[in-house]
C-alpha cells in the first residue's frame, strides 16, 4: 500500500506548476528588489505583480498587501501592532484562535493590553452577542479566525466584521485554513486585518502576508531598512511571493470542484468510522465545517498511540494543530468546546486535500477500525 497522507491542514506539497513560476526567480532574476539597477528593478516588478495577484483574489489593493515569513508573522503583526499602537487597550480574541493569535495576544497583555477571551459553543462557534458585550470598551484589535484548523468550524465572519465595523474597532482574521477552500473576499467582508500563507495551498513554506485596510495605524514588529511600507523590514523573497500568488490563483481557480469533491470524501470517511467505531466522536459534526477537516475521538484511547500506529500502517494524520506537536495536553480547542477530556484527550484530525483518492479513502477504511479497535484492547478500553 502507499503511503497515505492525510495532514493537509498541516502544510500541502509544493505543486509543480508553483515550482516552475519560481525557478526562474530562484536562478536568473536574482536581484535585492530595493536596487534601483536592473536587476533590481527587475525584481521589483515581478514582487509588485506577485502583491497585485494576492490583493485581487482577495479583493484589496495592491498597497494593502504586506508580505510576511508566514503566517504566524501576519498574525503576530496585525495583534501587537495594533496593541504596541494603543497601549493599554484590550485585546479580545475568541477562546480557540491559533496559537500564533493567543500567544501574541498573551504577551500584548504582559505589555499591558489586557485580554478578553471569547467563549464558543459545543460547536466551536463564536456568538454575536458575545462580541457586542466587550465593543463599548473600544479594544485594540479584535481577532476570530474564519476557520478552525483543528475542527474545521466556520465563524460567522460577516455578522462578526460587521459588527466592529460599526464600532469603529479594528477586526482581525486568521484566514489561513480559509484560503482556497472559502470565498475570502475584503471587499464583501469589512475585515481590517487578514492573515495569509502559502503552504497550506500548494505554496512554498515561509512566506504569508498581511492584508492591512487603508488607514489602520500598526506599529512593526521588525525594523530595518522601511521595507513593505515600513512595516515589515528585510529584503523581500520574491521567488516566494511569486510562488505565492500562483499557488493562491491555482486554488481559487479549482475552489469549487476541489471542495465538491472532498466534502464527499470526507463524509464517506466519517460515516465509515460512526458505522464501524463504537462510541466514536465527530468533533463539531453539528456545525458548517471546512470541506478538508475531520476530527473524531475515542473516548478513553491514547491518541498519541493511534498516531504512532497509525504511521506503522502508512496513514499520516495529526492530534491538532502541527505548531503544537509534542504536548501530552487535550487540545485547547477542544477543551474550550467544552468536550470533556477524556474525550478531547484521545482525539484525531485527519485532513484531506488535492492529493487525496478516492483510493486513499477506501484503504483508510479498511485499516482505521480494526486498528482503532486494537488501540482499544491495548488501552483497556
Amino acid at each position: 500500500m502507499e503511503p497515505i497522507y492525510f495532514d493537509y491542514a498541516a502544510t500541502t506539497p509544493v505543486r509543480p506548476e508553483v515550482r516552475e513560476a519560481m525557478l526562474p526567480l530562484l536562478e536568473g532574476t536574482f536581484g535585492n528588489p530595493s536596487s534601483l539597477h536592473r536587476w533590481g528593478r527587475e525584481a521589483k516588478m515581478k514582487l509588485e505583480d506577485a502583491r497585485a495577484r494576492i490583493a485581487a483574489i482577495v479583493g484589496a489593493r495592491p498597497t494593502e498587501i504586506v508580505f510576511t515569513r508566514g503566517g504566524t508573522e501576519a498574525d503576530n503583526l496585525a495583534i501587537l501592532g495594533r496593541t504596541r499602537k494603543e497601549r493599554g487597550r484590550t485585546v479580545v480574541c475568541s477562546s480557540i484562535e491559533h496559537r500564533a493569535v493567543l500567544n501574541a495576544a498573551r504577551a500584548a497583555e504582559e505589555e499591558g493590553n489586557p485580554l478578553h477571551l471569547l467563549p464558543v459553543d459545543s460547536q466551536g462557534r463564536v456568538a454575536l452577542e458575545g462580541l457586542a458585550e466587550v465593543l463599548s470598551a473600544q479594544p485594540a484589535v479584535v481577532s476570530v479566525m474564519w476557520a478552525n484548523n483543528e475542527v474545521g468550524t466556520i465563524q460567522p465572519i460577516p455578522e462578526l466584521a460587521q459588527q466592529c465595523a460599526a464600532a469603529n474597532v479594528p477586526f482581525h482574521s486568521d484566514a489561513v485554513q480559509a484560503i482556497g477552500k472559502l470565498d475570502v473576499r475584503v471587499d464583501h467582508v469589512p475585515v481590517t486585518l487578514l492573515s495569509m500563507s502559502a503552504h497550506k495551498i500548494g505554496g512554498p513554506k515561509g512566506v504569508g502576508a498581511l492584508f492591512v485596510r487603508k488607514g489602520t495605524a500598526l506599529r512593526p514588529l521588525i525594523h530595518g531598512g522601511g521595507h513593505e511600507r515600513g512595516l515589515r523590514a528585510g529584503t523581500e523573497d520574491v521567488a516566494g511571493a511569486v510562488g505565492f500568488a500562483t499557488a493562491a490563483e491555482l486554488a481559487v481557480k479549482e475552489r469549487a470542484h476541489q471542495c465538491e469533491r472532498i466534502t464527499r470524501l470526507r463524509d464517506r470517511l466519517q460515516h465509515a468510522l460512526e458505522a464501524r467505531v463504537p462510541d466514536l466522536v465527530v468533533n463539531a459534526a453539528g456545525a458548517e465545517r471546512l470541506p478538508t477537516i475531520l476530527n473524531v475521538s475515542i473516548p478513553g484511547a491514547n491518541s498519541e498511540m493511534l498516531l504512532v500506529m497509525l504511521d506503522l500502517e502508512g496513514i499520516a494524520a495529526s492530534s491538532g494543530s502541527a505548531c503544537s506537536s509534542g504536548g501530552v495536553n487535550p487540545s485547547h480547542v477542544l477543551t474550550t468546546m467544552g468536550i470533556p477530556a477524556d474525550v478531547a484527550g484521545p482525539s484525531v484530525r485527519f485532513s484531506l486535500g488535492r492529493e487525496t483518492t478516492e483510493k486513499q479513502i477506501d484503504e483508510a477504511i479498511a485499516i482505521l477500525p480494526p486498528l482503532m479497535e486494537r488501540l482499544r484492547s491495548t488501552s483497556g478500553v
